[in-house]
């Protein structure tokens, strides 16, 4: 919407009046929209205020509050709370969307959550220059020069440079990632030297010493489904093979900050599908990962995570767990189709899915032979970071 755009919020409009200089008022029209990603998810738009948009009709009352730079609407409702759902249908979609204003536009929000604005605020000030605006709670007329309503969403945690006005891609998105928590890494590392200043030496010249030859590896560990039930033996597989292993056991309270700094200074993530593994779009390009894919998960495992981790340019390993290495190989006969025929269980449709599948299974893997992805993936590592060395020995 261009021109002269305003906000209503107490009858949940925003409205388009037309030009100064227009002698005959132009014909009122109305459009609804959800502004919310996920339009063929019905049951979750349900859950979405709905917008009233106008345009022509008699121009009303003054503005309280005028801005210069545009607008964009989106929902914060929807299934946010979960990490996965927040990049997907929140953050990737607001940087398609805005990036090309350069911070130069304010957030217009519906289901303002102040949690939401903590947990992003180090992105989303890349994003916006200015302090987002709670539609509900606001009730002054806000005046725009220009406002986008909704969100454009491109695939599952993609930017399709196609598709831009100006070519950008996951990387620029990886990139602004990397502004955002630059700072608050570094003072998490000045915090840490200053509380233990000897230690810190001692640690930054052991990894200085192995960075050239041992790569780290990060699992992301699960409590309740989809645990890995023998995690300990795998740190030690991890160690006997040649990692720096550390254990991430993030939640939903876990500053976002801190899993990019862990996952940004790694080589390579384990972790068993779920909503964490979104966090691959912290680690660099080349680096591994490696999904442990349980039964039932094949393709929300390959689609939500796998697909997207190929087009950041990592390398990704699909490990799909045998029968055997499932918790629900203990439950079930070996006959039952939740083991024998997991796709004909999916048809009964998602809700059994999640049941059987995603809440009530665990792994247990097969060491010997995970050990040969693991030692795959430690000759790749060792042998990029070989060729990186001798280039910074020419350079």
């Amino acid at each position: 919407m261009r021109g002269d755009v305003r906000t209503q919020s107490y009858s949940k409009t925003i409205l388009l009046y037309p030009g100064n200089n227009a002698s005959i008022p132009a014909p009122a029209t109305e459009e609804r929209i959800r502004p919310y990603t996920r339009k063929w998810e019905t049951s979750v738009m349900a859950t979405i205020d709905e917008l009233r948009l106008t345009t022509g009709g008699a121009r009303g009352g003054g503005c309280d509050v005028r801005h210069a730079v545009p607008a964009v609407v989106f929902s914060a409702g929807g299934y946010t709370g979960n990490v996965y759902h927040e990049f997907n249908d929140g953050i990737v979609p607001l940087f398609i969307t805005s990036q090309k204003f350069n911070k130069r536009v304010v957030f217009v929000v519906l289901d303002y959550r102040n949690w939401w604005f903590t947990k992003y605020r180090e992105v989303l000030s890349r994003l916006s220059d200015y302090p987002p605006l709670d539609f509900s709670g606001d009730s002054r007329t806000h005046c725009f020069p220009e406002t986008i309503v909704g969100l454009r969403i491109h695939d599952e945690l993609t930017v399709d440079a196609a598709r831009m006005e100006n070519n950008k891609t996951i990387f620029d998105f990886r990139r602004l990632l990397d502004d955002a928590y630059r700072p608050r890494i570094q003072s998490l590392e000045h915090d840490e030297q200053q509380a233990s200043p000897q230690s810190s030496m001692v640690i930054a010249r052991r990894h200085n010493s192995l960075s050239t030859c041992k790569p780290k590896l990060v699992i992301v560990s699960r409590t309740g489904s989809r645990a890995i039930e023998n995690e300990l033996e795998l740190v030690k597989l991890g160690q006997e093979i040649g990692f720096i292993v550390k254990v991430l056991r993030p939640d939903r309270t876990t500053e976002l900050a801190k899993i990019y700094r862990a996952l940004n200074s790694s080589d390579a993530m384990i972790g068993v599908h779920g909503a964490a593994m979104t966090h691959l779009l912290f680690m660099r390009p080349g680096s591994v990962f490696i999904q442990i894919v349980p039964l039932g998960t094949d393709w929300a495992a390959k689609t939500y995570y796998g697909e997207p981790a190929v087009r950041m340019g990592l390398w990704y390993v699909g490990y799909k767990i045998l029968q055997r290495e499932s918790s629900l190989f203990r439950e079930y006969d070996k006959t039952d189709p939740v083991l024998k025929d997991p796709r004909s269980v999916a048809k009964k449709g998602w809700q059994v899915t999640k049941r059987v599948y995603l809440d009530r299974q665990n792994v247990n893997l097969d060491l010997d032979r995970f050990r040969k992805h693991l030692i795959r993936a430690h000759k790749y590592l060792v042998s990029k970071k070989r060729i990186n060395h001798d280039k910074e020995k020419v350079a």
